[in-house]
């Protein structure tokens, strides 16, 4: 599968690292030559926003979120995205107050796909720090990491097996109706990062019936 990743900084980069030894993957970013050095960092393609979002069956959306419709725009609009998997992981949170800047109830994802009306969007790897994804082994306590995920049926299964590539467990909340619900979950895992917790502090979904990693 061709992935194309909206954006080159820190969590760009550790998806990318998992996933360029299953996938095509390509990052972008409006300095080329230092897009062109995160992608060597971990053995990816690079490019423009335009280029990555033509390049790849899933464009990852991880630029800052305050900058998600610009990098939409940069990449082409609308049209750019159609008939594809766009994973948004982004958090409208302000670091103030710690508390979601979506004033409507809705999620920024549910805002991206209506900009977006002919892709299959979802939202996922929005609850944890950089370092998470940059970990190896993807265990906490003994047990597999659980990626919660929501997305549109287009979108769930794509969504669901990259989530496996990263060595995590795929878990859907649900439709994008469910969206907001992780993006205010995120909003406190972010309270105690700035608060100096460790960065792979996370929320993990125990379930008793999943016995831990041995």
């Amino acid at each position: 599968m061709k992935i194309g990743i909206i954006g080159a900084g820190g969590m760009a980069k550790a998806l990318a690292g998992k996933w360029r030894n299953a996938h095509q993957v390509m990052l972008s970013g409006r300095d080329l030559d230092k897009t062109k050095h995160a992608a060597d960092e971990v053995g990816a393609a690079h490019g423009t926003a335009a280029e990555a979002a033509a390049f790849g069956d899933v464009v990852v959306l991880a630029t800052r979120w305050q900058d998600v419709f610009s990098g939409i725009e940069s990449a082409g609009g609308a049209e750019a995205f159609a008939g594809k998997v766009v994973i948004d992981i982004n958090n409208p949170v302000d670091v103030e107050t710690f508390v979601t800047t979506r004033t409507d109830g809705r999620s920024l994802t549910e805002a991206i796909a209506d900009a977006l009306p002919g892709a299959h969007v979802g939202k996922a790897f929005n609850m944890a720090q950089v370092a998470v994804w940059e970990d190896q082994d993807m265990s906490y306590d003994g047990r597999q990491m659980v990626v919660l995920f929501t997305a549109d049926d287009g979108a769930a299964q794509v969504i669901s097996d990259l989530i496996s590539d990263v060595g995590a467990e795929p878990l859907r909340l649900g439709s994008n109706a469910h969206a907001y619900q992780l993006e205010a979950a995120a909003a406190i895992v972010i309270k105690f990062l700035f608060a100096g917790r460790d960065p792979k502090t996370i929320f993990n979904f125990i379930q008793p019936d999943v016995k831990p990693v041995n």
